[in-house]
């Protein structure tokens, strides 16, 4: 038998932990009632332990080193909370009978929100207990907020409003035929705030298996698969795994690509994604993410040439049909070739306009041609750093008046920091690049 630790020992290895910045937290009431009911459905692991981490909150920590090519985890297919699971329930037959078919989602938002409200009656108590309760995607964000966003995410974020509150009208009628397994009105129970906090948690916390096509579904892809306790591992942009369910175990599975020492966080990898993709579709942004970008609109873009230029709505056009008006980027190496490309074509002087098919793949046209574009280039990251430094000042004054909106003003701050250093570093690059061609 083991000898018991002793308090000073429990308290050492605590600070330990602290120092690697995790703090043990599978002594908590939820995570026990977790780890039993998913050890009821199969779950046998002994590798993983929840923890609080200072830069990452609440994730999953390793008790033995791990290997490139190890198992992380291995979670059986009863588990999986999916649309088979739904039609499992009590909302199977209204979902059979229901014209048109609703989406696989809407059939997921509705399973959440039908559990959540079941409270101790729910089979899936033991999860729903430790789902978030409240989500920082750009569709939960204050318009105060939102405003503060780069241009082309707070458009995005803009368009994920409408279309979750479209899916709330659409839905409405879908709801309502869900009466008789209500004993309250079934607008109290399926409500707005209900299903944001439903299609949030399934935005950002499902896992990619597709099932085949079902008749009582819409045509969408049914690709989503909820998986308690895997969830809980955080996003890396700097690890590599191989997640993917195994026939043979009929285990959702995720190996490692990379080592990881005992007691540090355990990282999977959601995709190579910028922050602003980051912060879209998961609600977090990434410190020194390498994929990140800061995104130059065709606005922006416009602003340094000369609008008395008579090839210039022909250079605009020509710009869009390659596709050369989106994904214009400043990225840590400096300025990307789309964006240099698109401006060496706006900046082709009348006597080269005849080159543009040379200038979109990537040929010199002329010095004067070169200088011009990385002129207009250092004053358009100049104009982002100026915009970004004003966002960082204006979110410093609302944090002091609004208390309500820290949280999410961190967020995007973090993401206006994040920008601003990708944007000193183009800067610096722009202004070696100049020195070397003068």
């Amino acid at each position: 038998m083991k000898k018991s630790r002793g308090r000073t020992g429990r308290k050492r290895r605590r600070k330990h932990l602290q120092s690697l910045g995790g703090v043990n937290c599978s002594h908590k009431l939820e995570y026990i009632k977790l780890k039993k009911w998913l050890k009821d459905r199969g779950f046998e692991d002994s590798n993983l332990k929840p923890a609080e981490f200072w830069g990452t909150g609440r994730g999953l920590m390793s008790t033995k080193a791990l290997q490139a090519g190890d198992l992380i985890i291995s979670l059986p297919e009863k588990c999986l909370l999916t649309t088979g699971t739904v039609l499992c329930s009590c909302l199977g037959e209204y979902i059979m009978k229901w014209k048109p078919p609703v989406s696989p989602l809407i059939a997921l938002c509705t399973f959440l929100i039908a559990e959540k409200h079941a409270g101790e009656k729910s089979l899936w108590k033991p999860y729903l207990d430790v789902l978030p309760k409240t989500y920082t995607c750009p569709v939960c964000l204050e318009h105060d907020v939102v405003s503060l966003l780069p241009e082309p995410l707070r458009k995005k974020a803009q368009e994920q409003r409408m279309m979750v509150h479209e899916l709330y009208v659409s839905s409405k009628a879908f709801f309502s035929s869900l009466q008789p397994l209500f004993a309250e009105n079934t607008e109290t129970v399926f409500n707005y705030s209900a299903l944001e906090w439903a299609w949030c948690t399934i935005n950002t916390r499902t896992i990619y298996m597709k099932h085949s096509q079902r008749e009582c579904f819409s045509l969408e892809p049914d690709v989503y698969a909820l998986a308690p306790y895997l969830d809980l591992l955080n996003h890396s942009p700097n690890v590599q795994v191989k997640a993917a369910f195994n026939e043979q175990t009929r285990s959702y599975e995720i190996r490692t690509n990379s080592q990881c020492k005992r007691y540090e966080e355990v990282f999977i990898c959601y995709g190579p994604h910028d922050n602003q993709r980051l912060l879209l579709e998961y609600g977090f942004v990434a410190i020194d993410n390498p994929h990140s970008s800061v995104y130059v609109s065709s606005d922006t873009l416009l602003k340094y040439f000369p609008p008395l230029d008579k090839q210039r709505n022909a250079k605009l056009s020509i710009l869009r049909d390659h596709d050369f008006l989106e994904n214009l980027t400043f990225g840590w190496d400096g300025p990307s070739w789309r964006l240099l490309t698109a401006l060496k074509l706006l900046s082709l002087g009348a006597d080269e306009f005849t080159c543009w098919r040379r200038t979109l793949l990537g040929d010199i046209i002329s010095a004067r041609n070169e200088e011009q574009t990385l002129n207009v280039t250092a004053k358009i990251c100049h104009f982002l750093i100026e915009e970004t430094q004003h966002v960082l000042f204006q979110i410093s004054q609302l944090k002091r008046s609004k208390e309500n909106l820290k949280t999410h003003l961190a967020l995007v701050e973090a993401l206006s920091l994040e920008d601003l250093k990708i944007l000193q570093k183009s800067a610096e690059i722009l202004c070696n690049l100049s020195m070397a061609t003068t």
